[in-house]
């Protein structure tokens, strides 16, 4: 079933004709061949009744005088019928009175069919090569006897196998002259859809929404063919509109790259300003401070020279947080560089430099030994450098400490995460932690310019990962982040 499914069309309307005109021949014949044999066995029980009735007459007066040899002469007319293999003449006791018999070679009994044990039925039966068929003798309202004939039935097998020839013969002569038919008609009906196949292949293959398939009438090829037609226009039109879409889109691309790049070149020329013109007042502000207390200190008391210290310390935090923005905003603009980064590699150098800078610090350094991740290498130490220094601020105020970076999965994707020991922050100001110069701690309580965390943000974000933290007040703190 599945090699006609993938026949071609034309293939399967010649299959689809020979089979219905060759199945409508064969019932047609087989119902020719019953009906033909059926009336054959009609015509021959009539046939061979009159025979009996005719020799039962005139072997009435055999009977009646016991003259078996005039019975016999009068079966011998029987002769003249050749489908009449035997009969015979019985008397009313059922005993054999004559007989005859076309082929006296068989044995007797056989060729004269069945001795009947009673007398008054009439009838006829079948067997597989002959017809018995018996009637009885009547003289004057009185039954003398009865005549039974056996009939050949190899006319009628002989009849039907002829038929059948025929019915082959014609059957043969009809299929051909389908396959003819169905040769000049399948044109009609395959070739339109044929060319529909090929048209959709072409289409396919070479995305030309502009080709047509030709059109058959206003059957429901011609409708199929119309709509598929209709559909490559309505196509059509919608990758046009899609074109001109695009097209509108690029352009706008390139005005709003052109845009952006001129913000960019403003912004650099806005970052050049604030690394240099306003680095310089500052550093005129905390030089100038610093040479009043050296050169004038001993003539200020306690209150002004506390007061000079505070701008000093105004000035270098003011200079710390241009610093800060100054790399938030690199962070954004820096073109990407994307390779296999050894985390654990970085950790371990921004662990041993924060170490070194306080080693009476009694801190327990944990990294788990090959983190690789792909990023950019220098973003993602920016990243490592700013949490794990977040982590060693936060623990110093803990007689002991303990700082871990290391790696866990959910769902089959890696998690980094930083996790430390030391003053935490209460979950319901989490939405802060991220924010530039957002603070949970007060600047007495501990430095910083609240940037750290914005940059770490913008730089996750910038490689398609997330970053959120947990945390519990004097519990200590756990930052993750995905790449």
């Amino acid at each position: 079933m599945s090699s006609f499914r993938d026949l071609p069309i034309k293939h399967k309307l010649t299959a689809l004709s020979v089979l219905a005109s060759g199945s409508a021949l064969v019932l047609a014949c087989f119902t020719f061949v019953v009906y033909d044999g059926w009336t054959f066995r009609d015509s021959l029980i009539q046939t061979v009744s009159t025979q009996a009735k005719m020799v039962g007459y005139n072997s009435a007066a055999a009977l009646v005088f016991g003259e078996p040899r005039s019975a016999r002469e009068t079966l011998s007319a029987l002769n003249a019928e050749p489908r009449i293999i035997s009969a015979g003449v019985y008397i009313r006791d059922g005993k054999l009175f004559a007989s005859y018999l076309r082929d006296p070679g068989r044995d007797g009994d056989e060729a004269l069919g069945p001795v009947l044990s009673h007398s008054n039925a009439e009838g006829h039966r079948f067997e597989a090569n002959h017809l018995d068929l018996w009637r009885p003798i009547i003289f004057g309202q009185e039954r003398l006897g009865t005549i039974v004939i056996r009939a050949d039935l190899e006319a009628i097998r002989t009849r039907q196998l002829r038929y059948l020839g025929i019915a082959v013969v014609v059957l043969l002569i009809s299929t051909l002259g389908a396959i003819l038919v169905s040769f000049g008609f399948q044109r009609s009906i395959s070739g339109p859809i044929l060319g529909l196949a090929m048209t959709a292949r072409t289409v396919s293959r070479d995305k030309d929404f502009s080709l047509r398939a030709r059109g058959s009438g206003k059957d429901e090829i011609g409708v199929l063919v119309e709509t598929f037609n209709e559909m490559l226009a309505r196509i059509q039109e919608q990758n046009q509109q899609l074109q001109k879409a695009h097209d509108e889109l690029e352009q706008r691309v390139i005005e709003r790259t052109t845009q952006l790049e001129a913000a960019n070149k403003e912004l650099e020329a806005f970052a050049y300003s604030v690394s240099h013109d306003l680095r310089a007042p500052l550093r005129s502000i905390d030089g100038f401070s610093e040479a009043i207390l050296q050169g004038y200190g001993d003539q200020l008391d306690q209150q002004g020279r506390s007061d000079l210290q505070r701008v000093r310390a105004a000035s270098q935090r003011m200079a710390q947080l241009i610093d800060d923005i100054l790399n938030l905003s690199r962070v954004s603009r820096g073109e990407m560089r994307y390779e296999a980064v050894n985390l654990s590699t970085i950790a371990r150098a921004i662990a041993s430099e924060l170490q070194s800078v306080a080693p009476e610090r009694p801190v327990e350094l944990s990294i788990l030994d090959g983190v690789i991740a792909t990023g950019d290498p220098r973003l993602l130490r920016v990243v490592l450098d700013n949490l794990l220094r977040n982590a060693w601020k936060f623990t110093e105020k803990h007689p002991t400490a303990k700082i871990e970076f290391g790696v866990s999965h959910s769902n089959g994707k890696p998690v980094y995460f930083v996790r430390d020991d030391g003053a935490g922050f209460d979950m319901a100001y989490a939405g802060k932690l991220f924010g530039a110069f957002q603070r949970l701690h007060a600047m007495t309580e501990f430095q910083g310019t609240g940037i750290g965390l914005a940059t770490v943000q913008r730089i996750v974000h910038r490689h398609g990962g997330r970053v959120w933290a947990e945390g519990k007040v004097e519990q200590g703190a756990i930052f993750y982040f995905t790449l």
